[in-house]
């Protein structure tokens, strides 16, 4: 019912920048409401671990390890969210992965998570 597609990793140099998108489509945006959009990441031989969160009110909540450098925003017109990651060191090399939480019109009591494929952020010289 919902389509994450992320976008915007890549190689990047310590102490560079990276933005990274996510831009949600499915159902009908009448019909949808996106109540959570999260980064997470997954670093190799890693659990993955919790980045970013901006609920859908504007409330922003972020990881120590990435405060003051990273900064989730949503992108309205593309229905979507962002994340400018700043200051980037080698541990942030990981697979980022953005996911929503949900409901539908049709079921307004179910709340639903949707995941992307997840973009590859690599912070190396």
């Amino acid at each position: 019912q919902v389509q994450l597609v992320e976008s915007g990793g890549g190689l990047v140099q310590p102490g560079g920048s990276l933005r990274l998108s996510c831009a949600a489509s499915g159902n009908d945006p009448k019909d949808l409401t996106i109540t959570h959009w999260r980064w997470s990441r997954q670093a190799p031989g890693k659990q993955r671990e919790l980045v970013a969160v901006i609920e859908s009110v504007g409330l922003t909540n972020y990881a120590d390890s990435v405060k003051g450098r990273f900064t989730i925003s949503r992108n309205y017109r593309k229905n979507a969210v962002d994340l400018q990651m700043n200051s980037l060191t080698s541990d942030d090399t990981a697979v980022y992965y953005c996911n929503v939480d949900f409901r539908t019109a049709a079921s307004p009591w179910i709340t639903k998570t949707a995941w992307g494929q997840g973009t590859p952020v690599t912070v190396s010289a």
